[in-house]
């Protein structure tokens, strides 16, 4: 994932210029904006206005920069946003820690129930706010639809574990004692999310932070702030209707200034941070400087593997869906497709065949399949890597180019005859970039998807079920999503979602990822009129 670049917006009144001409240039450029025109009325069901408050805390607002927020598809600005000051982000903090001492009061399946009714109420907004991340993210709009349902998903899931949270009752070996773990919240959790995924990653952590009795402090990319702010009013109604402290769930928008202030500060006893491997390395070492607890969720270099007995029919869609859905920009993306060398050149053909079958189109018409990148900066990163690729040895089957239209649109590319180390097969560019290398052994392609930096996903196509658990087991795939016959995206929500090295070690969504966002207590209890010590010492 990439770093989030915004742009700033500054109304100046020209030396001696008359009061009346500069009303007038405003009210023209108020005009231009996306929220105003009546395509885009919807926005204002969300609550969207052309200025918005950029800080929630059971209050609006913000006394900080104002920022534009821009749609990919045509580069025109949408909505203003107004950024939390650092003292804004201080008071937050403090009135964040006031609420959970209600939140944690409260037992953990009411909590679910709140919960359940946060589902219910982006059930009720799914269409527009899918509409709202197409819009300002610009993946296509099932995508966007797709995000919402992922945050309503979690919720279903963490009202069910509302009611199941809870550690075991271990035997002791003393007579008259009682062993167990119990689990607490650990109180505050700061959420700073990437562009990428401005809806769902915010759900994973908020959903189960909640249920576990946590409050939670999210900080959203600059560049989808929107998103940010429409996701916060959708859950503040659902918590002022409960009659619930707004800053149980707070949001503070601003840029790197606001994320060291949450890295920094003792007072976030979990900070959840999903983006770069370069700003997470950063991060994770201001949390531990602290001795802060931290949940990492960085890149992916992630390969699909396709051995000489795959169904190619299998194949086919997963490597294209995977490598150019969201147009390159999930950290699960396909950027490494290793083909054996008996297939090689027909999985190339038929690949390159399907790229240029993609639809591209503006991503809220529902036959586009292929939108644009999310910023400029990303045109210029794809560029230079299809140069680079060029100049280690690659060939370039297809794509390769700037789309010559409105927007920040590329087309899909795939490139062949490169070496499986080349620099830039092992640079993870956000772009939807394709490498194609030839193996030829089983122990040569898992050896190739575990040498990248990244551990994230990972997937062969084969029929063996001996190399399948080979696959599985401790010398396959060091990533910490390993699948068979399927793409490396589309994670389910049901399963811990995460990966190892530098993609940062964390877990969020389903499994165990709850014990992230409490903190275990190892308890004894003697009930007994004895006091024996445990491994038979005597201290008499």
């Amino acid at each position: 994932m990439q770093r989030c670049l915004v742009r700033s917006v500054a109304w100046r009144r020209a030396l001696g210029q008359k009061r009346s001409l500069f009303h007038s240039q405003r009210t023209a450029a108020m005009s231009t904006l996306l929220v105003n025109q009546p395509k885009y009325a919807w926005l204002k069901e969300l609550g969207l206005a052309e200025d918005n408050a950029g800080v929630y805390n059971g209050k609006w607002g913000g006394g900080g920069e104002v920022i534009t927020s821009y749609c990919p598809a045509n580069n025109e600005p949408i909505a203003r946003v107004r950024q939390a000051t650092l003292a804004e982000y201080e008071e937050t903090v403090l009135k964040s820690k006031e609420a959970w001492k209600v939140w944690a009061d409260i037992p953990a399946p009411k909590r679910g129930e709140v919960v359940r009714q946060i589902g219910d109420a982006l059930r009720r907004k799914i269409k527009v706010l899918g509409s709202l991340v197409s819009l300002e993210m610009g993946k296509i709009y099932v995508e966007g639809v797709g995000e919402v349902q992922e945050y309503v998903d979690i919720c279903d899931y963490a009202v069910g574990l509302s009611r199941m949270i809870g550690g075991p009752i271990l035997p002791s070996e003393r007579p008259g004692h009682a062993l167990l773990e119990q689990w607490n919240p650990v109180g505050l959790v700061g959420v700073i999310t990437a562009f990428n995924f401005p809806v769902a990653v915010y759900g994973w952590n908020n959903a189960l932070a909640l249920i576990c009795g946590d409050v939670c402090l999210w900080k959203g990319a600059p560049t989808t702030s929107l998103t940010t702010v429409a996701v916060t009013k959708i859950v503040a109604e659902v918590l002022e209707q409960n009659n619930l402290p707004g800053a149980i769930c707070s949001m503070v928008c601003g840029g790197a200034d606001i994320g060291t202030a949450m890295a920094k500060d003792k007072q976030v006893d979990l900070l959840s941070f999903t983006g770069s491997t370069h700003v997470g390395k950063m991060v994770a070492m201001m949390v531990q400087e602290r001795f802060g607890r931290k949940l990492l969720e960085l890149g992916g270099n992630n390969a699909i593997i396709v051995f000489e007995d795959a169904d190619l029919n299998l194949v086919v869609p997963s490597a294209v869906f995977a490598s150019v859905g969201t147009a390159g920009q999930r950290c699960t993306t396909t950027r490494r497709l290793m083909l054996h060398e008996s297939v090689h050149d027909t999985v190339v053909e038929r690949v390159a065949k399907a790229y240029k079958q993609i639809r591209i189109g503006d991503p809220w018409d529902s036959n586009t399949l292929y939108g644009p990148l999310h910023t400029k900066q990303a045109v210029e990163q794809y560029l230079a890597a299809v140069e680079q690729a060029k100049q280690q040895g690659g060939t370039l089957v297809c794509g390769g180019k700037v789309i010559d239209r409105p927007g920040n649109y590329v087309e899909p590319t795939l490139i062949t005859g490169l070496a499986h180390d080349a620099a830039i097969v092992h640079t993870e560019t956000f772009v939807p970039i394709l490498y194609v290398l030839k193996f030829k052994s089983e122990d040569e392609a898992f050896a190739w998807n575990n040498e990248v930096e990244q551990g994230l996903s990972s997937s062969i196509f084969t029929k063996d079920m001996g190399r399948v658990f080979r696959w599985l087991g401790p010398k396959g795939s060091d990533c910490g999503i390993v699948n068979v016959n399927i793409p490396t995206s589309g994670a389910e929500i049901g399963g811990a979602f995460g990966g190892e090295k530098h993609t940062g070690g964390g877990r969020e969504s389903g499994s165990d990822s709850w014990k992230q966002y409490m903190r275990r207590s190892t308890c004894t209890i003697n009930y007994s009129k004895d006091l024996p010590l445990a491994q038979g010492i005597k201290f008499e």
